[in-house]
């Protein structure tokens, strides 16, 4: 059984507060929240601990086997006035609120000029995963998602069907277990997020489009395994799903991609389509994912693979992908996988160029973006200093109640740059030695680097100063000093690493790039033709005004300088339900 849409105009709205003035949190209803610092040391370890946790306990946690008590049943969005429909696609979006707002703007606008062609807001709003960063909660999903995308459309637009917006769950949706995202998106009937009406009940979900096509959104949860409730969920839409269909499958993670490194990361997209899709004999035509923050495309003989993750966190360079995939990877030990095919990478947004260009940026945004990390290196390399120090020279009895142990800070150094680098296991030693390499000679240089900071120590006359003298002024002079230069080495460390596909995500995490966002905007037209519209933001607003004297469904945001997209590249049309494949 299908749930139908409302066909007619939007349903009324109860009354809304008055518009918002100004920028101010209490007339906004939530807080604009800045970019996160991903080096940050306490969020490096809260995110690593919670992330441990879901990994760990996630199966204990799993609420999706719980969620098979919930309505069962797909949507129905195939009946149209003019049998066609426009969606729209964004992920990854959760981050500052510059970045989000201004892709949140411009989806929630009537319709987009771009290159002198008029694309209308999407019927369906497709939210790819990690709709919140760094850890789900109800105050992160308030000021980092819902607030922006409701400042945006305050209200359904009138005289038209209500948007609906549905969302699949990213590693960052499922860090508390999907308590947060399920409250959000599928915790009442009347659930709505600004102008968007949510219908979905679960974490996945099935919707039925116009002239033969379907959507398909499966969650991974950390790309584990498809639980047997979703399976049964996804086998009772496929029955209405026959040989002349197309499907449109949306997943949280571009595994395609990250098989190349790890061939089984594409298994369960892999059992999926032969389990639930082939037997239909339906026509698996487009497969999409955020979680790589950028946009890149592979084509084959009769499927497009795309990686849309440009919604509003820190962008991720392409510089790295291969020119060339296998799918499935003919590595995986999956018996009965489907028949593997080459693909072709055919546009990407920033390009490799461009990325490369961004990568040397380390220098200066890395240390202007992670206050925290570069404190955190000075700490750690004054008291490698002292250590080093008290070693060479002799101290009182009160300075040795200040010691500290040499060997510790040693091992100290070696252990957190060889897990930085996150070397994997011992049994994929010979492919990836690499990352071991790496992150031992990190260790090495910064070693070395409080061993030259040690010299210089030496050469000063503070180190003959009355005690506590020395110690105030490594921390008040040396520290902040040594601080500067070590983040410097570590930038470069970022650099080089990233050339040999080492830290690459950190190269990028570390500087928190806003800009070069992007979405996509879809239309099926009543012959049944998709047509992919990618679209890119090459800056993102950062001067924003309020705009009191709008309409109930105007932005209560505008930006101060008009907001430019672009196509990143030709629309990609894909032959419809009737068209005879190749």
């Amino acid at each position: 059984m299908a749930i139908a849409p409302h066909q007619g105009p939007a349903e009324s709205e109860p009354t809304v507060p008055d518009r918002p003035r100004t920028l101010d949190p209490q007339e906004l209803g939530f807080t604009p929240k800045a970019p996160i610092g991903w080096l940050a040391p306490l969020l490096l370890l809260s995110t690593g601990l919670r992330a441990l946790l879901a990994i760990l306990f996630g199966a204990y946690l799993d609420k999706r086997e719980l969620q098979n008590a919930l309505d069962g049943d797909f949507f129905d969005h195939s009946a149209t006035a003019d049998g066609d429909i426009w969606l729209d696609y964004v992920a990854d979006l959760g981050d500052g609120f510059d970045a989000t707002y201004s892709v949140a703007y411009l989806l929630a606008q009537s319709e987009l000029d771009i290159d002198g062609e008029k694309l209308p807001r999407g019927r369906l709003l497709l939210m790819g995963g990690d709709q919140v960063y760094p850890l789900a909660s109800g105050d992160g999903y308030e000021n980092r998602m819902k607030g922006p995308y409701r400042a945006a459309l305050p209200e359904a637009p009138a005289g038209v069907p209500r948007p609906t917006l549905f969302a699949l769950p990213g590693n960052h949706d499922w860090y508390d277990g999907l308590t947060a995202f399920l409250r959000l998106f599928a915790r009442r009937k009347d659930g709505h997020i600004g102008g968007w009406r949510t219908e979905q009940r679960r974490s996945y979900f099935a919707v039925k489009l116009p002239a033969n096509w379907w959507l398909f959104a499966v969650d991974e949860q950390f790309g584990a395994y498809i639980d047997d409730p979703q399976l049964l969920y996804f086998e009772k839409a496929a029955r209405e799903v026959g040989p002349d269909d197309r499907v449109i499958l949306m997943t949280p993670s571009p595994t395609w991609v990250k098989a190349v490194d790890k061939p089984e990361a594409y298994d369960a997209v892999d059992y999926f389509i032969r389990t639930i899709l082939a037997p239909t004999q339906a026509h698996v035509r487009v497969l999409v994912s955020g979680d790589l923050h950028h946009y890149a495309r592979y084509t084959g003989e009769d499927r497009e693979l795309i990686t849309c993750g440009g919604g509003g966190a820190y962008t991720l360079g392409t510089q790295d992908l291969p020119d060339q995939i296998m799918v499935p990877p003919k590595e995986t030990l999956t018996r009965s996988r489907s028949r593997s095919r080459p693909y072709d990478l055919a546009a990407t947004f920033p390009n490799a160029e461009t990325s490369t260009k961004l990568g040397w940026g380390v220098f200066h945004r890395l240390p202007r973006r992670n206050a925290g990390f570069a404190t955190m290196l000075g700490i750690i390399q004054t008291l490698t200093m002292l250590a080093m120090a008290g070693a060479a020279s002799q101290g009182g009895d009160i300075q040795r109640l200040f010691s500290i142990p040499l060997v510790l800070m040693l091992f100290i150094i070696m252990a957190a740059t060889v897990l930085f680098a996150k070397p994997p296991g011992a049994d994929a030693f010979a492919k990836h030695s690499r990352h071991w390499i790496l992150g031992i000679a990190h260790g090495l240089a910064q070693i070395a680097l409080a061993a030259g900071g040690t010299w210089v120590w030496l050469q000063l006359p503070f180190r003959d100063w009355q005690w506590p003298g020395p110690l105030v002024v490594a921390a008040v002079v040396y520290g902040p000093l040594i601080a500067i230069v070590s983040t410097q080495l570590c930038a470069l460390y970022l650099l080089i690493s990233g050339r040999f596909g080492v830290n690459l995500n950190e190269l990028f995490a570390g500087q928190g790039i806003e800009d070069a966002k992007s979405f996509l905007r879809m239309h099926i037209d009543a012959g049944g033709t998709l047509t992919i519209h990618p679209i890119g933001v090459n800056k993102v607003c950062k001067k924003w005004e309020a705009d009191p004297a709008g309409n109930s469904q105007a932005p209560w945001v505008r930006p101060a300088a008009p907001l430019m997209a672009h196509r990143i590249e030709k629309p990609i049309v894909v032959a419809g339900p009737r068209a005879k494949r190749p």
